[in-house]
C-alpha cells in the first residue's frame, strides 16, 4: 500500500506524532512496541505494522527517524534493532580540533541514513506507505519548516521547480536531526542552497498539534473531517526532563548559564504547549500532570466547544520523582535525562516499557479498531 492509497480510503483517520529527544527516542520506540502489540491483538493480524494502523505519522529529530521507518512499513522491532545496533554509531564524537562546532561526526548517521532509507528515495516515494510529515528549522530563512508529503500541499506541485516531494528522504531525515552544538547543520540544494537544522528548535519538538493543524485545516489542502469518533490523535514523547534548580542565585545567571539553559526552556514551553492545545481541543483518554494549575486536562476543555479529535499521549517524567511512580527506583535519573546518553539505552528501554505498561490501554483504541 502506498501513502497515495491512504488519501482514498473512508472511515476515522488516526494520526501519529514523535517527539525529539536524541538517544530517548527509545523510549518512545518501546512504547509504539506496546502499541503495535495491543493492534496485533485486535485485529487478529500477528503482522500488522504501525503503518497499517496510521493513516499520517510525524515526527522531529529522533522522532523524524522513527516516524519515517514507521511510514516506510517498519514493525516495532525493526525500528528498534536500528536504534540498538546504530544508537553508539549516531552519537561518534567528532574529533577533537572540530568540537569547537559540534560534538559528535555527521558522516556516521548520514551513511546510515542513506543505507536505511535508500539514496534515491524521495520525500514523494511510493515506498512510503503513510502520509509523512517532519519538522525542519531552515536556518538560512530563520523559519520552522514542516514537510510533508501531502501531494494537495502548495509546495509538492510535481511541476514547481524545487518541488519538496523530490527532494531526498535521508537527508530531510538527517536535517531534522541537526540538532545544534550536538551536530553539524544540513545543507540542501531547493533551487538553491539552505541550511537546516534540528526541527527540534522550534515551536514543534511535540509535533502533535501541528498534526492535526496539516491533516485538517484549509492551508494545507488536506481537509480531513475533525470530529472525537472521526479522528485519533496518539502523542508519543521521549521522556520529560525538568532542569529545576531551587539554590540558584541571581548572581549565577550570566553569560554562559542563560546560553546553555534558555534553549532548553523555551523547547520545553513549546513541548507542554503543544500537549496543552491537543488535551484542550481533543478529547483526552490519558496524559500525565501538565502542572498544577491545570492538571491532567482530562474532561476538560472549552465550554459548548466540541471536541475535534480523540487524544492520547503518552510519555514519561524523568525525575527520580516520576521513575519511582513506574516502578524504576533502581534507576539513576542522570542516565536517562541526556539525548546523547548512548551507554544508558537499557535503562531507557526499562523506562519505555515501564511507561507502556502502565499506561498503554487497548481501550484507547477501541472506538478506532484496525480496518
Amino acid at each position: 500500500m502506498s501513502y497515495r492509497d491512504k488519501l482514498e480510503k473512508s472511515g476515522p483517520r488516526k494520526l501519529l506524532a514523535c517527539d525529539g529527544g536524541g538517544i530517548r527516542g527509545i523510549i518512545s520506540i518501546e512504547i509504539l512496541a506496546r502499541i503495535e502489540s495491543e493492534l496485533r491483538k485486535s485485529s487478529g493480524n500477528p503482522k500488522l505494522v504501525l503503518a497499517d494502523y496510521f493513516d499520517y505519522v510525524a515526527g522531529t529529530s529522533t522522532g523524524a527517524i522513527i516516524a519515517t521507518l514507521i511510514a516506510l512499513g517498519c514493525s516495532a522491532d525493526g525500528v528498534r534493532d536500528f536504534y540498538l545496533r546504530s544508537g553508539a554509531e549516531m552519537f561518534h564524537k567528532a574529533r577533537l580540533w572540530e568540537r569547537f562546532r559540534t560534538q559528535f561526526e555527521s558522516d556516521k548517521l548520514s551513511d546510515m541514513l542513506r543505507d536505511l532509507i535508500g539514496e534515491e528515495t524521495t520525500l514523494g516515494s511510493e515506498k512510503l506507505h503513510t502520509l509523512l510529515m517532519m519538522v525542519l528549522r531552515n536556518a538560512t530563512t530563520d523559519s520552522p519548516w514542516p514537510l510533508t508529503n501531502n501531494p494537495a500541499a502548495k509546495y509538492n506541485d510535481l511541476t514547481r521547480p524545487g518541488c519538496n516531494l523530490k527532494l531526498p528522504l535521508w537527508q530531510l531525515v538527517r536535517a531534522s536531526t541537526a540538532a545544534p552544538t550536538y551536530f553539524p547543520p544540513e545543507v540542501i540544494h531547493i533551487g538553491r542552497d539552505f541550511i537546516f537544522v534540528d526541527g527540534g528548535v522550534t515551536m514543534y519538538n511535540n509535533p502533535g498539534f501541528q498534526l492535526f493543524l496539516m491533516a485538517t485545516s484549509e492551508p494545507y489542502r488536506l481537509l480531513w473531517p475533525t470530529g472525537e469518533e472521526k479522528m485519533l490523535l496518539i502523542s508519543v514523547g521521549t521522556g520529560a526532563s525538568a532542569n529545576a534548580n531551587s539554590n540558584l542565585s541571581p548572581e549565577e545567571m550570566n553569560l554562559i548559564y542563560n546560553a546553555s539553559t534558555i534553549p532548553s526552556a523555551l523547547m520545553a514551553a513549546a513541548l507542554h504547549e503543544q500537549d496543552f492545545l491537543c488535551r484542550i481541543f481533543g478529547k483526552c483518554l490519558i496524559g500525565d500532570l501538565l502542572d498544577r494549575e491545570v492538571g491532567a486536562v482530562i474532561g476538560q476543555g472549552i465550554p459548548n466547544v466540541p471536541k475535534l479529535f480523540t487524544y492520547a499521549r503518552y510519555n514519561a517524567e524523568l525525575s527520580s520523582e516520576g521513575l519511582n511512580a513506574l516502578g524504576l527506583e533502581h534507576i539513576n535519573p542522570v542516565h536517562v535525562q541526556q539525548m546523547d546518553s548512548v551507554d544508558h539505552i537499557g535503562e531507557m528501554q526499562e523506562v519505555g516499557r515501564a511507561v507502556a505498561e502502565q499506561k498503554v490501554k487497548a481501550a484507547h483504541f477501541a472506538a478506532f479498531p484496525p480496518a
